[in-house]
């Protein structure tokens, strides 16, 4: 198997604290939700690194560039998206009142943001809809992150005890090592068919994974 690991961003821990004309405040995800258990913060960590490559992929006067954080963040977002909805979403059903229709409404704003992926994956940085394409996705996403981060998290650790939200933590994080790196919003969007499905495409993007650009700082080491 290989081995995914995310090197620092350069001068970036995450957006709230790195330098300003990284990213206007308005992209900022979420500037009301303070961080509480593992879970949460773990879930923002990711949050925090997709929010950080927004500036490369809009800004960058460069196409190579763009294109390798095109492809960094495809391989964030797929990755984060699934492994929620094998290990947090199912979590939210087992332990909340309303969880099942949160877990619904979070499955349903992964599947509008997997679409928009899979199109926005297939694009080169100099196609006219490369932009238009990734703000509207990164628009969705603001929200989806928004809802998580003030409202279904927040929920969920108050129910749940210190070490289960490490141990719901631990998980999501292996997860994301086994899960695409790409999106596929065909496949099916719960367990256990989903962890199947999950597993079957994995190693075929893994092995795409290896013949794609990624930044030489900030990508992922194949």
């Amino acid at each position: 198997m290989f081995r995914y690991q995310m090197l620092p961003l350069r001068g970036v821990s995450s957006i709230s604290r790195g330098p300003r004309w990284l990213l206007p405040s308005p992209r900022s995800f979420s500037a009301t939700a303070a961080a509480r258990g593992p879970l949460l913060n773990t879930i923002q960590s990711d949050h925090r690194e997709l929010e950080a490559y927004y500036p490369h992929v809009i800004n960058n006067k460069s196409s190579e560039e763009r294109v390798r954080y095109q492809n960094l963040f495809v391989w964030e977002l797929a990755r984060h998206s699934v492994a929620e909805e094998i290990i947090v979403y199912p979590a939210m059903e087992k332990h909340l009142a309303d969880g099942k229709d949160m877990a619904w409404k979070d499955r349903n704003q992964h599947q509008k943001i997997k679409e928009q992926l899979y199109r926005f994956q297939g694009l080169r940085a100099g196609d006219p809809d490369f932009e238009p394409t990734f703000s509207s996705l990164f628009s969705d996403l603001q929200q989806h992150v928004k809802e998580e981060e003030e409202h279904d998290l927040p929920e969920l650790e108050a129910k749940l005890d210190h070490d289960s939200l490490l141990q719901l933590s631990k998980s999501f994080e292996r997860t994301k090592l086994l899960v695409p790196t790409r999106s596929h919003p065909l496949s099916p969007r719960t367990p256990p068919f989903e962890t199947a499905a999950a597993l079957m495409s994995a190693p075929i993007d893994k092995v795409a994974d290896i013949f794609r650009k990624f930044p030489k700082q900030d990508g992922p080491m194949l």
